[in-house]
C-alpha cells in the first residue's frame, strides 16, 4: 500500500470515514441497516466530492458476508470486502460512460444483468459520467431500470445531471453531493499527514484547501505532490505549495491592491511583470485577487461576515484586509471585480498573458483619477 498515491491509499473504507456529505451517508446507512436499499441511485455533484467512493461503500456493505442485520458498516475482512478494496470484485461492474457511451455497451450490460451474481448477493453496476451516454444507450438503460432483477443495484454518477433523461432520473433515488468546506478538507489532510508522520505548516494546508475549491480528491492529489516534492524532509511547507501552485503570497496581493487604491498604474504594471519573472502563475494570481476582492466587498456589506478564506489569515492580514475595505467604496470594488473577472476570461485567448491584466490596471487607475 505504501506505493499508492495518498487519495487511493486513504480512500475511506467505512461510512464513518467519509468527510462531509452527511445527508447522503445518513440516508444510505439507514436504508442498509433497515434492508430498504433501492435498485437504482443517482449521485450527482462536483468532481472529487466522493460519489464513486460512496458508491463502492454501498456495494461493499450490501455484499459483506459478516455484516449483521440492522448494521451498515462493511467488515473489510471477508472475501467480498477484500476483493472490492483491491479492485477485483467480479460482481462489482464499473463502467465509464465517457468512453463506453454507446448502445452496444448498454446492451452487453443488459444481457449480463440477467445472470445471478457469481460470488456475491448483489451485482452492483456503477456507471460513471452517466450523462455522456448517447440517447439510444440511455433508452436501453431506461428499460433495464424499469424492470431490474432483484439481485441488481444501479448507481449512476454524474457531474451534470441536467443533461440526463428525466425519465431515468425519475427512476432513481437522487442524492446531490456538495462541495466540501475548507475546514473539512483541512481536517482530512491533517488526519492523513498524522498517519504518515509528516510535519506540516497550517498555512500550507490552507493554501491547498483554497486551491482545491471544494474537491477532496484534488486536495489529496496536490498534497501528495507536495509531499513528493519535499523529498527526504517529509514536511509540508507553505513555500513548497506556493512554488507548485505558482501562487503569489497574500502580501503580494495586498501590495497590488494598494497600488490600485493609490492610482499608481506604473507601479502596478511593473509589479505584474515582476511576479511573472519570479514564476508566479498569472491565472492563479488573478484567481486569488478576485477571491480577496470578494472578501473585501463582503466585509463592506457586513463587517461581521467571515467566510472560510478569512479564517486562513493572520491577525496582521485581517487588519490589512479591513484597512483595504475602508479605502475602497462599494462602487469601486464592483468595478474592480468586473474588470478582473473580464481580464481572467480574456487571458485564455491572449497571446500576451499579462496584457488583459495590464489593460484592466490602466483603466481602473484612470477611473480613480
Amino acid at each position: 500500500m505504501t506505493n499508492l498515491v495518498l487519495y487511493r491509499k486513504y480512500r475511506p473504507k467505512t461510512f464513518s470515514e467519509i468527510v462531509g456529505q452527511e445527508h447522503v451517508v445518513k440516508t444510505l446507512t439507514n436504508a442498509i441497516s433497515s434492508g430498504m436499499v433501492s435498485h437504482a441511485y443517482l449521485f450527482t455533484g462536483p468532481r472529487g466530492t466522493g460519489k464513486t467512493t460512496i458508491a463502492r461503500l454501498l456495494a461493499k456493505a450490501m455484499n459483506c458476508k459478516n455484516r449483521k442485520e440492522e448494521e451498515f458498516e462493511p467488515c473489510n475482512q471477508c472475501d467480498s470486502c477484500q476483493e472490492i478494496n483491491q479492485g477485483n470484485a467480479i460482481d462489482l461492474i464499473e463502467i465509464d460512460a465517457a468512453s463506453n457511451r454507446g448502445i452496444d455497451e448498454i446492451r452487453d450490460l443488459r444481457d449480463g444483468i440477467r445472470f445471478v451474481p457469481t460470488k456475491s448477493k448483489y451485482k452492483v453496476f456503477i456507471v460513471d459520467e452517466s450523462h455522456q451516454l448517447t440517447k439510444e444507450a440511455s433508452n436501453a438503460l431506461l428499460k433495464t431500470l424499469e424492470e431490474p432483477p432483484s439481485h441488481a443495484i444501479f448507481i449512476l454518477a454524474t457531474t451534470e445531471a441536467h443533461k440526463m433523461m428525466p425519465t431515468i432520473i425519475s427512476r432513481c433515488q437522487r442524492f446531490d453531493f456538495r462541495r466540501l468546506t475548507m475546514p473539512e478538507i483541512i481536517g482530512r489532510m491533517e488526519t492523513i499527514l498524522k498517519k504518515e508522520k509528516i510535519s506540516f505548516a497550517k498555512e500550507a494546508l490552507d493554501l491547498i484547501a483554497l486551491s482545491a475549491t471544494g474537491s477532496i480528491r484534488d486536495a489529496e492529489s496536490l498534497l501528495d505532490e507536495v509531499v513528493s516534492f519535499s523529498g527526504k524532509e517529509r514536511e509540508v511547507k507553505k513555500e513548497i505549495v506556493e512554488k507548485l501552485l505558482g501562487v503569489a503570497d497574500k502580501a503580494a496581493i495586498f501590495q497590488f491592491l494598494n497600488y490600485l487604491n493609490q492610482k499608481k498604474a506604473k507601479e502596478a504594471v511593473e509589479f505584474l511583470n515582476e511576479i511573472i519573472f519570479k514564476g508566479v502563475d498569472l491565472k492563479e494570481f488573478t484567481k486569488s485577487l478576485i477571491q480577496y476582492l470578494r472578501e473585501i466587498l463582503l466585509l463592506k456589506i457586513d463587517s461581521q461576515f467571515q467566510n472560510p478564506l478569512f479564517f486562513g489569515l493572520t491577525e496582521e492580514e485581517k487588519k490589512e484586509i479591513k484597512n483595504l475595505a475602508s479605502q475602497f467604496s462599494d462602487t469601486e470594488l464592483l468595478q474592480l471585480l468586473e474588470k478582473f473577472m473580464a481580464a481572467e476570461n480574456k487571458m485564455r485567448f491572449s497571446s500576451i498573458p499579462q496584457l488583459p491584466l495590464e489593460l484592466a490596471v490602466i483603466e481602473i487607475c484612470r477611473k480613480k483619477e
